[in-house]
């Protein structure tokens, strides 16, 4: 065996915060070698490299890129820190992570995706929720034609840690002063999983609310997502209470995905019911993944960037496509943007280039 294949990918890290961990517990179970963490806070960076035996630690961004050696960055940071670290990199030509929320605004994350394409260098974002095993199972499933022709989705968001005075502080404080919560923070997640699943969005219906009053932003809502041959994906959200589940936060709620065949539906303990047209319900036996967070969708975000990055296929092999690169996830984010507009405005909202080829194939009619 030659040297090279048991050289483990490098990664560096920029950010040692809440988050960070899962990325580095990540990252090991990639089988990647994380060979140092950056940030500003020397304590904090030092504590975290410890505990998972980085062996460097940076506190500027200039400093490790100019002493390592990288095949890929993973920048674990709050929106207003991204862009320099992510422009840093890719005028690099060093591929490139970076932690949602993706930039302070749309016009900044928009900004990022046309560096990454200027600098012809991959840009992904780090939405991992696509990756949890039970929506790659749904996947699966509807590729299969189990459902049928599809034509819903609906997921109720209950996790249940949003009550009270006290609604976040223990695991991520800032939650409390957001202006915008439920949605940027929350139901982007499911806006990109319902896209995964149903294809892109075309108009957007919602309703948000602000139920706990300690906090600055919205955190109870209801969107309705339209799509391609007259899907539609419901999403009902509240962070207050709770659902049946041994752990509230593992799926977050309950979904159903209905098709002309039958109902797929995910309990909050990550069962998988099918309940066929007119049968019985029955358990829909899969892989729930690891008992790493997130039931590793963390890894097997990671995991599947680096196949691209560092082990892009064969010319001649089937080809899976690159998920969530930044400028892909822009659309998320628009999304997330007509969501708003649709509350504040109290009307429905099309998408702009929806919009457009409908006037456009009107005037060819």
């Amino acid at each position: 065996m030659t040297t090279a294949s048991v050289t483990r990918p490098r990664i560096g890290v920029v950010g040692a915060g809440y988050f960070a961990a899962f990325h580095l517990e990540g990252w090991q179970a990639c089988g990647a070698e994380v060979v140092a963490l950056c940030d500003v806070d020397t304590g904090r960076a030092t504590a975290l490299a410890a505990r998972f035996g980085v062996p460097r630690t940076h506190t500027s961004v200039a400093s490790l890129l100019a002493a390592e050696d990288l095949q890929l960055l993973d920048v674990v940071l709050p929106p207003a820190a991204q862009h320099d670290v992510v422009a840093a990199a890719l005028q690099r030509g060093l591929p490139t992570i970076c932690q949602k929320p993706f930039g302070r605004d749309l016009a900044d994350a928009r900004a990022m995706a046309a560096l990454a394409t200027q600098h012809h260098t991959p840009l992904v974002v780090h939405e991992n929720f696509r990756f949890m095993p039970w929506f790659r199972e749904c996947r699966r499933q509807i590729d299969a034609g189990t459902l049928g022709r599809l034509h819903g989705v609906s997921f109720r968001l209950r996790p249940g840690d949003g009550q009270g005075p006290r609604a976040y502080l223990d695991r991520q404080p800032y939650f409390q002063q957001m202006p915008q919560l439920l949605v940027r923070e929350t139901a982007v997640h499911f806006i990109d999983c319902f896209r995964y699943l149903l294809g892109e969005v075309h108009a957007v219906t919602a309703r948000l609310r602000r139920l706990n009053p300690v906090i600055a932003g919205e955190d109870a809502g209801i969107i309705i997502l339209e799509f391609d041959d007259d899907r539609t994906g419901l999403f009902d959200g509240n962070r207050l209470n709770d659902h049946s589940a041994r752990n509230t936060r593992r799926t977050m709620g309950d979904m159903w995905l209905e098709g002309s065949a039958g109902v797929l539906r995910l309990d909050g303990d990550a069962g998988l019911w099918f309940k066929p047209h007119g049968g019985a319900e029955q358990a829909h036996d899969y892989d729930r993944g690891t008992p790493a967070a997130f039931n590793g969708a963390c890894t097997a975000l990671q995991a599947h960037v680096l196949a691209h990055v560092l082990a892009p296929p064969a010319p001649a092999a089937p080809s899976v496509p690159l998920e969530n690169t930044a400028q892909d996830y822009l659309r998320n984010l628009e999304v997330q943007a007509a969501v708003y507009t649709s509350h504040a405005s109290g009307r429905r909202v099309v998408m702009a280039d929806h919009l457009e080829a409908r006037n456009a194939q009107e005037r060819g009619a």
